[in-house]
């Protein structure tokens, strides 16, 4: 075990530099919400001003999925980060080139990797034993730690694989997260993966069978008509749609935009409000459909449709009426270029009948789906449907921008379907600055190919050499349980005996079930283990943790922003305390079970840096190719110890790294502004879909048998209302009456960044709720909400208020569970009142969740002043 001398920040330089940063905090300003503690005093300002002065600055990394990727730059003192700023490359006065600037989490990061919670050393939950006797499951979670060595630790993980692999099976070992450690076990015997959908719900499938890709010739001279391979996009992952729609300036053009369960303002953070806020000013109107009437509506000055929860396929079967009882549907454009609309166009083999327009008529099932139909349902008002509708229809150009949430439902794949099919009927798939397309996060109003690929270091998982036993998000936890899963279509038994957490993967905090049955299977296996930085709700539940460091230890990487830029950050300090990284453990433990080492982990850190600095590459100014961004000469190879060729870019290595980010050039009416299908509508049949069919499938066979083989339940091959699993209809039914939304939280990263005091204090885990229905519960504005669900139950400080829409509630998704002696939940996390029940293609229904509400009647300290989960101070120090 390394002794305290080795440890890389001295304390007498922690002290030095947080003063330091004590002072540059009080004289900065602090978040907002946060009170400032500390008066300006002719010592402060000294402090402050040698704080300017002193150091180095860096460009660091800000990795979390917070929904932007911005540049984000530190000042280092002593190995400690003192100061944060973000992107001054460039003045910001060009909106066609903005600068690309942090959020208050990216402000706060030093706030986590300096935090006084940092995992300093392994440690092993003090009552239980290797060996699978003493296991005392019940006591994850609430156990005391004990202090051991790294040689202990790594002889424990691997002691326990192997035996827990040779008494059950390799598949008996799980692993949902984790690149590294998943490709040791890979490697070394194999493993149960998890798979399945998060952020983008049903959008996934259903946008590659529906909808192909955004058109354009496979092997093409011209980047912008290269096609993917069938639902995959421009890297390779499975295809979502996620990077089509508009470009930011193509969306200045655009007559009207709606953004669907979309919150740019607060999912999109850094660029892409300030995108759509240049859309506003070219004089496009906005209109919002979600249950809240968000940040982004107020900036925005958008019309608020309030739709409930899960049920907004029903309120576009109420526009599409409307669109086809006035005559507003493009029937030209139906013909050319769709499938499966009426009975004249129905694919070969179909039943002419179970055409979409007789069921929007309700033809044969004797149920038009009207306005009145739609209205009972997702309580937006008839009137309101139909004036939507015209307004929709007859845009010049309307770009639908759908967020995720909408399609995180249960049987959400028919709302992605009923979405696409709006668009179709109105004649906006692939007219310019129109259509529709899942977008969130940093692609949020930037759609299209990328002008900037980042590099890469070329190290997979090596998923081919784990197990075919593999567990879906929506019912792993249930598996684990009752010792059976379903693959497609068929029951299997399945024995978990361990759960290994690699990397930043948060499984507990943000998988359906995780308060209830994900604690229950936590508590039930034979050995749980996690590497992490701070005690995170995987680790707590752990049985050893692992301290890692954090991407400010490691030597560096490169990432996306949006299409348009590459964010490259460097080493900001060393490794603090015990810490290791992540591909040290992985390559320790590889080597412990078997593995060959050079597999495990065949680069050193500072050889994946280079390559993927190295590997980036951006666009020709003709748009035909890529070529390498980044200079590199044989004396800078020499320099770094690395191997490589010489290269010529566009920027110097040294540059590149200073600056922290290179942006493409973009202005009005350049040869890059995109909008996904437009070749195809121009010449269907010089570019077809890459659909079965080549065209738009309204009627798409493939996906329901897709659907049907996967083997959670069934689709319907044209768009149609199933009333989801645990939906409006449901908790009515069954006495929880209200929909509980959750949505990405300006506190945190999903549950990233939850433990930072500063955002803890900055933005309270409040939950959001009708006024009205709250004066009819007898809670009033900050009282405390007793929220349950058929699940679990959380315990939040109440926002009451009109921007909600009655009937419907909110919580930011993410937070740390903290459970009371009565098994509530006084963190308010979402997935404690989430369930275990995959449905579609095993994508994770999140907005699909019932409640009740009640006041509660004790007491419930803020956050920001429970005590923060730290373990082991040194001795003496």
């Amino acid at each position: 075990m390394e002794s305290k001398a080795t440890t890389a920040l001295s304390r007498r330089g922690f002290v030095k530099a947080s003063a330091a940063a004590t002072a540059a905090i009080a004289l900065s300003g602090t978040l907002a919400g946060c009170e400032t503690a500390v008066k300006k005093t002719e010592e402060t300002d000294e402090a402050f001003a040698s704080s300017l002065t002193e150091g180095e600055w860096k460009s660091a990394a800000c990795w979390h999925n917070c929904g932007g990727r911005c540049v984000n730059k530190v000042l280092v003192q002593d190995g400690v980060v003192v100061r944060q700023k973000t992107d001054d490359t460039h003045p910001d006065d060009d909106p066609d080139f903005p600068q690309q600037r942090a959020c208050a989490r990216g402000h706060s990061q030093r706030h986590q990797v300096f935090g006084a919670d940092r995992l300093r050393y392994p440690m092993k939950r003090k009552s239980w034993q290797p060996g699978g006797k003493e296991i005392n499951g019940h006591l994850r979670g609430i156990d005391e730690w004990e202090r051991i060595s790294w040689d202990e630790a790594i002889d424990i993980a691997v002691s326990e694989i192997k035996r827990i692999r040779e008494a059950y099976g390799p598949e008996a070992v799980f692993s949902p997260s984790g690149k590294e450690i998943q490709r040791a076990l890979a490697l070394s015997g194999g493993f149960t993966p998890r798979w399945g959908q998060y952020s983008w719900g049903g959008w996934t499938e259903t946008y590659a069978f529906v909808a192909g890709d955004d058109s354009g010739e496979p092997n093409s001279p011209n980047i912008f008509e290269q096609r993917p391979s069938s639902a995959k996009n421009y890297s390779g992952h499975e295809r979502t749609g996620a990077n089509d729609g508009n470009d930011r300036i193509r969306l200045r053009k655009s007559e009207l935009i709606v953004l669907w369960g979309c919150n740019p303002a607060v999912s999109g953070g850094g660029n892409p409000p300030y995108n759509y806020l240049q859309a506003k000013k070219a004089g496009a109107k906005f209109i919002c459909v979600d249950p809240i009437y968000s940040d982004s509506a107020r900036i925005f000055d958008a019309q608020w449709i309030p739709c409930r929860p899960s049920t907004d396929i029903t309120l576009i079967f109420g526009m599409m009426y409307t669109m086809l009882d006035e005559g507003l549907h493009k029937q030209e454009y139906l013909d050319k270029y769709c499938i499966g609309f009426d009975a004249e166009h129905m694919p070969e083999g179909a039943d002419p009948q179970d055409n979409f327009k007789d069921y929007l008529l309700g033809t044969y099932d004797g149920t038009p789906k009207t306005p009145e139909w739609a209205s009972e349902i997702c309580g937006v008002e008839p009137d309101v449907i139909r004036e939507f509708a015209r307004q929709y229809a007859t845009a010049k150009s309307c770009a639908i921008v759908s967020g995720g949430a909408p399609a995180r439902t249960n049987c959400g794949e028919d709302y992605a379907h009923a979405i696409l099919t709006l668009a179709m009927m109105s004649g906006n798939m692939g007219n310019p600055a129109g259509g529709v397309a899942p977008t969130m996060h940093k692609y949020s109003g930037n759609g299209g190919p990328r002008l900037v690929e980042c590099g890469t270091d070329g190290i997979g998982r090596k998923m081919d050499n784990a197990c075919k036993t593999r567990l879906n998000n929506g019912n792993m936890w249930r598996a684990i349980l009752d010792g059976e899963y379903l693959d497609n279509g068929e029951t299997k038994p399945i024995t978990v005996k361990a759960i290994i957490h690699g990397g930043d993967g948060a499984t507990l905090s943000q998988n359906l079930g995780s308060g209830g049955m994900g604690i229950e299977a936590h508590r039930a296996v034979e050995f749980v283990m996690a590497q992490y930085y701070d005690l995170t709700t995987d680790a707590k539940y752990s049985d050893l943790v692992l301290p890692v460091t954090t991407k400010w230890e490691q030597d560096g990487g490169v990432d996306y922003g949006n299409r348009e830029i590459a964010i490259v950050y460097s080493r900001i300090c060393e490794p603090l305390y015990e810490a290791k990284d992540d591909f040290w453990i992985a390559r320790q433990i590889g080597k412990g079970l078997g593995a060959n080492e050079e597999e495990v982990e065949p680069k050193s850190m500072a050889q994946r840096f280079f390559d993927s600095v190295a590997g980036t590459k951006v666009c020709t100014d003709d748009g035909t190719k890529y070529e390498p961004l980044v200079t590199i000469t044989q004396e800078k190879i020499d320099e770094l110890g690395v191997q490589g060729e010489p290269q010529t870019g566009r920027v110097e290595y040294d540059q590149f790294l200073a600056d922290g980010v290179y942006q493409f050039p973009r202005k009005e009416n350049d040869k890059f502004e995109f909008t996904a299908f437009e070749d195809y509508i121009a010449d269907p049949e010089a570019h077809p879909l890459n659909t079965k069919s080549g065209k738009f499938e309204i009627y798409c066979e493939s996906l329901a048998e897709k659907i049907e083989g996967i083997g959670f339940s069934t689709k319907h091959a044209h768009p149609y209302y199933e009333p989801p699993v645990e939906g409006y209809e449901a908790g009515i039914a069954d006495g929880y009456p209200f929909q509980l939304a959750n949505f990405h939280y300006q506190r945190r990263a999903h549950s990233n960044l939850d433990n930072v005091p500063w955002l803890r204090r900055a933005f309270a885990q409040e939950f959001w709720m009708n006024a009205s229905d709250a004066a009819e519960l007898g809670i009033a504005d900050g009282d405390i909400a007793k929220v349950t669900s058929r699940h679990g139950t959380v315990l939040r400080p109440v926002y009451a208020t009109e921007r909600m829409r009655p009937g419907a509630c909110l919580l930011g998704e993410g937070a740390w569970m903290e459970f009371d002696e009565d098994g509530n939940d006084r963190a308010g996390a979402t997935n404690t009142l989430t369930g275990q029940n995959p449905t579609g293609e095993g994508h994770s229904g999140f907005n699909s969740c019932n409640v009740r509400i009640e006041k509660y009647n004790g007491t419930l300290e803020a956050d920001y002043t429970w005590p923060q989960r730290i373990f082991f101070a040194e001795e003496g120090k």
